[in-house]
């Protein structure tokens, strides 16, 4: 039902800013400007997303299905059983999506998008086949959602990249505010599902499992943070693409080890994969052409002043409220978000407070409304329950820890 809302409001409030323009001043290009939106972002969320996307699906589920038929996702899924059985009771510990959800987080902790995206759906589809009432997402999907939607990035390379892009003194001095401000907003996204849930976290298990991550986490960044620009992209790229090829060459020389039919076992993953990217174009479309009336009638522009107006009543310190944009969007469109960061970037200088601040922003979240079309569509789940209410919450969480990390680094 929250997407209905979104998906209606979006668009009413966009023809009431554009009709109140035109009644007040005569301003008829408010119209012009959302219609041409409308049909540029159609064009956008089928040409620059769902086809690309395509051809990704496609490769990647077909992999994924010769590591099922070999047993590696099984073997993986057992090994991890544990853990997830704490923060998914409902999935059995040796069932797939255990394993494809642990690939799937892996993937996006390493930057590795194109990869996470197949993996991810894929588990959604596991998980949906467990769930009792197809049209209303499952507490397990539930849960993955949200903890997808944290966006938990080790890396944050484009950041860094387009700092240096731009000129700035040290690109990667946002490092650590992006990662602490990310690993905040997923352990928060796992608490407050959790509640909603009534799971008990606080037990040996789950305690050990967040410690030993947290533990490896804070060694990760203590040893990249004394390294230059150069050696953080190098040891990124490396990691990153390196991980991917083992995965893709493990897959297929174990199947082919299990005497599984390998190229077979890939065109059956494969077809699946193009059906799926398929079935979420609707889903895409409707919820990226709704952001764009959103946007384009000028709605963000006003909730933004508007923000900045009652910040500056509270007395609270408003130095950061000209990287506000860069917040609000993230979790409506990545594209956005990151054109919002190089606009302020540009605007205000990369080393600026105000340009550090668009970067902790960026790198602390992921795109909420996105994802929850994206995962849900390719399922057809259609009652989204909380999962969208759990995933801004922590994305709320997100902002205020950027806001507070980039005073304590940078003000």
């Amino acid at each position: 039902m929250a997407l209905n809302y979104i998906f209606v409001g979006f668009f009413i409030i966009a023809f009431c800013i554009a009709a109140l323009k035109f009644l007040l001043t005569g301003d008829v290009l408010t119209f012009k400007t959302i219609v041409e939106g409308m049909l540029e972002m159609s064009k956008i969320a089928v040409m620059d997303i769902a086809l690309p996307l395509t051809g990704v699906m496609t490769f990647f589920l077909g992999i994924l299905n010769v590591g099922e038929k070999a047993g590696i996702i099984n073997g993986l899924a057992k090994f991890i059983g544990p853990f997830f059985n704490k923060l998914f009771p409902e999935v059995p510990k040796d069932h797939p999506a255990n394993g494809q959800m642990i690939m799937n987080f892996s993937a996006n902790m390493l930057g590795l998008d194109n990869a996470a995206t197949p993996f991810g759906l894929k588990a959604m589809q596991s998980l949906q086949e467990l769930n009792p009432d197809k049209d209303t997402a499952s507490n397990a999907q539930i849960m993955f959602l949200v903890l997808h939607t944290s966006g938990l990035q080790i890396i944050p390379l484009t950041i860094i990249a387009q700092r240096a892009i731009l000129g700035a003194e040290s690109p990667s001095d946002v490092f650590i505010p992006c990662v602490v401000g990310t690993y905040v907003t997923t352990v928060v996204s796992m608490l407050i599902t959790a509640a909603w849930q009534k799971i008990n976290l606080f037990n040996r298990t789950v305690m050990l499992g967040l410690g030993s991550v947290t533990a490896v986490i804070g060694l990760m960044l203590w040893y990249l943070s004394g390294l230059p620009k150069e050696q953080i992209e190098t040891i990124s790229i490396l990691t990153g693409n390196s991980i991917l090829l083992s995965v893709v060459a493990g897959f297929l020389f174990w199947g082919l080890y299990k005497k599984v039919n390998v190229f077979e076992s890939f065109i059956e993953g494969a077809k699946a994969g193009f059906t799926t990217a398929v079935t979420v174009i609707p889903y895409l479309v409707g919820l990226l052409v709704a952001i764009s009336a959103f946007r384009n009638c000028g709605a963000m522009d006003y909730l933004i002043d508007g923000l900045k107006t009652i910040i500056a009543f509270s007395g609270v310190n408003t130095d950061f409220t000209d990287a506000l944009p860069v917040a609000l969007m993230k979790p409506l469109s990545g594209s956005g978000a990151r054109a919002l960061m190089i606009d302020t970037m540009k605007e205000f200088g990369p080393d600026s407070f105000v340009g550090r601040m668009v970067c902790i922003f960026q790198g602390s979240a992921d795109t909420t409304l996105y994802i929850v079309a994206l995962y849900f569509g390719s399922v057809g789940i259609k009652n989204t329950r909380y999962a969208i209410v759990a995933g801004l919450i922590a994305d709320l969480i997100g902002v205020l820890a950027g806001i507070w990390l980039g005073y304590l680094f940078f003000h």
